[in-house]
């Protein structure tokens, strides 16, 4: 079974004569803040090791591994999905499925610690969380991730200025990049957490509360006004600050939220179009169809069929 999550931008595979070694052949490309490792695996291994001095964003492109990591159980790690490992940390790898004909194919990306410390400091600085005392952060406990059509984009910028880009001012390109990166990176866990605890975090966090309250009354209209106030903010505040935080509008989040349920009741046998439209909270057949196909890339209906 695979990732829901958005896949990256298959990069060619390295013909044999070409390899170094069959199992988790790397090609490096540093730059001034970052090392770009693009690894291959042409044949079946196990407990394979692998660590950085770095924080580093590791991105399955082709083929699947079974992850160990300290302390977590072992799991299968599939196209569509990062996982973000600290430094010094050993990463144990199973290649089951790899050969010739279909190779694992991963990139990790090492990012300085300079990096990470100037734009946590900028986020800091310039936009602060919404609750006294919290700070931004990479949570290392947040490590395995479903790429979001953002986080998939920017790391596919960065892989195609990291290997193509011949340009003088790359380096400045690439740090540009990798801000935007731990931003997306940082907000994608923001949403992982609220929507695992959300329950859990209503009574101390107002977005958490948030949240909750879009969750529970997804099928019902929802009004912006009524979660500022539930939020104690402005609207204007609690919008910006909502952004902030995970990346999208309000609207945004409950948009998704409601496709994400109407998913779910594709899924199930003998559910009409119709029926999932009012189930998932929309209010007009025409809109849903036209928003679902913008967001899955399919109609409603087509992705019924695929799903069958």
């Amino acid at each position: 079974m695979g990732s829901s999550g958005y896949f990256l931008q298959t990069l060619p595979v390295l013909q044999e004569k070409s390899l170094f070694t069959l199992v988790e052949n790397r090609s490096a490309y540093t730059l001034e803040n970052c090392e770009l490792n693009v690894f291959e695996t042409h044949q079946q291994a196990s407990n394979v090791n692998l660590s950085f001095g770095d924080w580093v964003l590791t991105s399955m492109l082709r083929g699947k591994k079974v992850m160990h990591l300290t302390d977590v159980p072992a799991f299968d790690y599939y196209p569509g999905e990062s996982v973000i490992v600290p430094p010094n940390e050993v990463m144990k790898i199973d290649f089951p499925e790899a050969s010739v004909l279909s190779p694992t194919q991963c990139i990790a990306l090492a990012i300085s610690a300079d990096q990470i410390r100037s734009t946590i400091s900028l986020l800091n600085e310039r936009y602060p969380k919404v609750e006294k005392g919290e700070e931004w952060k990479v949570d290392e406990h947040l490590f395995h991730l479903a790429n979001n059509k953002e986080l998939a984009e920017i790391v596919n910028r960065l892989i195609k200025i990291s290997i193509n880009d011949k340009s003088r001012e790359k380096d400045i390109l690439v740090s540009l990049a990798l801000r935007e990166l731990l931003v997306r990176l940082m907000q994608t866990q923001a949403r992982q957490l609220f929507e695992t605890n959300h329950l859990a975090l209503a009574s101390s966090h107002r977005f958490a509360h948030i949240i909750a309250y879009i969750k529970e009354h997804i099928r019902e209209k929802i009004d912006i006004d009524k979660l500022s106030d539930k939020a104690c903010m402005s609207r204007a505040s609690f919008f910006r600050k909502f952004r902030e935080e995970f990346g999208y509008t309000p609207a945004d989040y409950i948009l998704k939220e409601r496709i994400r349920l109407a998913k779910e009741y594709l899924n199930l046998p003998g559910n009409s179009i119709t029926q999932v439209c009012y189930l998932s909270g929309f209010q007009n057949l025409n809109y849903f169809i036209r928003a679902f196909k913008k967001e899955v890339g399919l109609t409603p209906k087509a992705y019924q069929q695929t799903s069958s």
